[in-house]
């Protein structure tokens, strides 16, 4: 259960929140209708929740990097920070749709075994590792990234690296419950 409680455009009395109420129609929009519960708790700081909104969608929608590098890169920071609602958030409403299977979702924790990644995404998971654990990256595992992504890109993926840590690190901290499973 989430360590502060989750709003919808009320307070934990109920009532309506109007100074609240452009947000969460904006967020709404830009969420097909929904309030994630990330958003749920973001809402208790709107500039912050305003932020945070822009700045996802432009890590994950205005980028040069395509959807499948995307959602496999958000995915090992899920993997790696132990946070299922990562997991069970991209899983089925992102990866699935962007082209991964389940069995590349899945061998996302363990990808140096996996059969299923090419030499661009095994750069850029050695990458997301260093850059999630380590924080500091080595010349050694920066280098592959340039025979595979330019300058831009390479910009792009750190700075979506280093949101969904943020993302990772506020989700564990504040113990947000993961979404309803999303129906078969």
């Amino acid at each position: 259960m989430a360590r502060v409680p989750l709003l919808d455009g009320k307070d934990q009395n109920g009532r309506d929140r109007p100074d609240i109420a452009p947000l969460v129609e904006k967020i709404r929009g830009a969420r097909r209708g929904t309030i994630i519960n990330v958003y749920r708790l973001l809402l208790h700081a709107p500039p912050l929740a305003e932020c945070w909104l822009d700045l996802i969608n432009a890590v994950r929608w205005k980028t040069k990097l395509s959807g499948r590098l995307r959602e496999i890169a958000i995915l090992r920071v899920g993997y790696l920070l132990r946070v299922p609602y990562i997991i069970n958030q991209h899983v089925p409403r992102l990866a699935l749709p962007e082209g991964l299977t389940l069995e590349e979702c899945a061998a996302l924790a363990d990808w140096r075994e996996a059969p299923f990644f090419d030499a661009r995404e095994r750069a850029m998971l050695a990458y997301v590792d260093s850059m999630t654990v380590n924080v500091h990256v080595p010349a050694a595992i920066f280098a592959p990234l340039r025979d595979h992504f330019d300058d831009r890109q390479i910009v792009e993926l750190s700075v979506l690296i280093g949101t969904y840590n943020m993302h990772a690190r506020v989700m564990a901290g504040l113990d947000i419950d993961p979404e309803p499973a999303a129906p078969a």
